[in-house]
């Protein structure tokens, strides 16, 4: 375990997030002066780093050598070096303050200390395409940009470029949503075949609750009438059902579930209608049929791996056969909108598994390819296994990004979404490509946050997005059982947040 004793608060989430980028295999833990003191004493004085942060300065000490950030000296050195370079981005990245700064001392210390340099350098928020979003926002040259994610905060050049190429695909496909008075629907399905291994999300093995689907079902239809009902007048712009597998449901359930959507929700003016298949043990010909009656446009059958023995380690029982199966059933019902899921550096598999996996989808030929990095999260089952097993089963590396991404250029996709999650493999991203004119837009808006999102249902979470930017949120109780006892109380919450 890797011991960090930090003597301020709100600084923890960084310094955890950018110990563990270098040190992956270890467990980090953060002290704090908020740390429960019988913790803080069985643990601290085997702390390998000791931070001591003051107003305008911070004290490192790694294994007994110390080091210092200094605010003003950091300002010197940044302005000399611009002027060296000619760059223009350093009064923007001073303006950020002294916790940037401090991030950028500890990444160099972390760096030097390992011999790594990290793709996203010191960034550890989840949305790194922000910056360059804004920034274009704002009329800033690509080469301002590129140079602020060097500068700032120590980007590869392969990564800011990948950033600034799918912020400006996301600003073109945003420029005809309704910010203010439109919004995105969220439904959520959080019944499963089985859970995966690595999965966090609310899901529920759907053999042991088929009595309750029919009373989860009548509590999202009451949140659909009290939405419809509060967002009366304003414009739908996107529909997303998503899970869990929403196709854990049967013919009869779905075309309920859809016909009290076209009923409730004026949909003409929707611009894409998302249903995520997702698992190929759950899809039908009559269930595809059902979705696609209903005016569903884009559907994903997600493989994940196209490796057998990594499918039955993960817990997906369908057959790579089952899934090419699922997939020219999704063609033939007449699809033309088809999204596949892949998640790189699952257990054991290597670089020849990942291009097979490529080579397999390629093969298919998907109108949109999603690329996962692998994130460790504490509430799957995953977590157990590495301990069992050892973190070192899992890899993902520059030349697995690489394959996939040359997978996608061999379908003609472009890259159009990125995000970064906690833990993430090999501290790379997840990238969304597609073809033009596919590109998934419920994904951007989910990840830029400019516009509201109603989510209905178990472990939903509800974005209200203001004029001035600011987001509100509002979750749903995760588990279903009590979720539907107390979907009053959701109600209440609903109309407490967009009643106003």
């Amino acid at each position: 375990m890797y011991i960090v004793d930090l003597d301020r608060e709100n600084f923890e989430y960084d310094v955890q997030a950018l110990v563990k980028s270098f040190y992956p295999e270890e467990q980090v833990q953060v002290l704090t002066p908020a740390t429960r003191e019988e913790t803080r004493r069985s643990l601290e004085g085997s702390a390998r780093l000791r931070i001591r942060i003051g107003e305008t300065q911070a004290e490192f000490v790694l294994d007994g050598r110390r080091s210092f950030f200094d605010c003003e000296k950091e300002a010197e050195a940044l302005a000399a070096g611009a002027a060296e370079n000619k760059s223009e981005v350093v009064d923007e990245i001073l303006e950020k303050g002294f916790k940037d700064g401090f991030k950028r001392s500890l990444y160099t210390l972390l760096a030097n200390e390992t011999g790594k340099r990290l793709p996203w350098g010191n960034l550890t928020g989840i949305r790194p395409t922000k910056i360059a979003y804004g920034m274009l926002e704002q009329g800033k040259s690509d080469e301002y940009i590129l140079d602020y994610y060097a500068q700032g905060h120590y980007v590869s050049d392969e990564k800011a470029r990948l950033a600034l190429d799918i912020a400006k695909r996301e600003r073109t496909l945003l420029s005809g949503i309704h910010y203010q008075d439109g919004y995105s629907l969220y439904v959520g399905i959080p019944f499963c075949p089985t859970t995966c291994l690595y999965c966090s999300f609310t899901s529920f093995p759907i053999a042991g609750y088929r009595d309750l689907v029919e009373k989860y079902l009548d509590c999202l239809i009451r949140e659909m009438e009290l939405t419809a009902h509060l967002m009366r007048g304003r414009i739908l712009d996107s529909v997303y059902i998503g899970g869990g597998t929403p196709t854990t449901l049967e013919p009869r359930q779905l075309d309920r579930l859809l016909s009290k959507l076209e009923e409730l929700f004026d949909l003409k003016r929707v611009r894409e209608f998302t249903v995520e298949a997702g698992r190929a043990d759950s899809i039908t010909r009559d269930k595809l049929k059902t979705l696609y009656e209903h005016g569903v446009s884009r559907i994903s059958v997600n493989p994940q791996t196209m490796k057998q023995q990594t499918l039955d380690l993960i817990g997906r029982r369908a057959s790579v056969e089952q899934v090419k199966q699922a997939y020219a059933l999704a063609r033939e019902t007449g699809f033309d909108n088809i999204n596949m899921d892949l998640i790189l550096g699952l257990p054991g598999e290597l670089e020849p598994d990942v291009q097979n996996t490529i080579d397999g989808v390629v093969e298919l030929g998907p109108d949109s390819l999603t690329v996962h990095s692998l994130a460790i999260k504490r509430a799957s089952k995953l977590s157990k296994w590495i301990l069992e097993n050892g973190v070192s089963m899992l890899r993902n590396t520059d030349a697995t990004m690489e394959i996939a991404a040359d997978g996608a250029k061999r379908l003609g996709l472009v890259p159009y979404y990125l995000y970064r999650q906690k833990n993430i493999s090999g501290n790379f991203e997840n990238v969304g490509y597609a073809r033009e004119g596919k590109l998934g837009l419920y994904n951007i808006l989910i990840n830029e946050e400019k516009q509201t999102i109603i989510a209905l249902g178990a472990g939903s979470i509800s974005k209200r997005v203001y004029p001035d930017g600011r987001i509100e949120r509002s979750d749903s109780i995760k588990d279903v059982a009590l979720y539907v006892r107390k979907i009053d109380e959701m109600l209440e919450r609903k109309r407490k947040m967009f009643e106003t």
